[in-house]
């Protein structure tokens, strides 16, 4: 679902923050730190690229099927305002 190689690379320049000579820690603290990541992007609501696409796709082609039903509308009202006797 998530792009693992951002997660990765996150959590490498988390590690590199640490000093050069806690070469262990930094191993552990990036191991720790793609598994946060990847958990806390678990938990929250979040949709893919690819899904908000899809969706921005369909409302679009809702927006668009909108304006045709609201022009056919009024042209059936100024019939029906033609029509009418005064």
């Amino acid at each position: 679902m998530w792009d693992t190689q951002n997660i990765d690379s996150i959590a490498q320049r988390l590690a590199a923050l640490l000093p050069p000579d806690l070469a262990q820690a930094r191993a552990d603290f990036a191991a720790n730190a793609r598994e946060v990541l990847q958990a806390g992007l678990a938990r929250i609501n979040l949709v893919t690229r690819e899904e908000f696409d899809v969706q921005r796709l369909l409302l679009q082609r809702t927006r668009m099927q909108l304006a045709e039903l609201e022009q056919r509308l009024a042209a059936l009202e100024q019939l029906a305002d033609a029509r009418s006797p005064r």
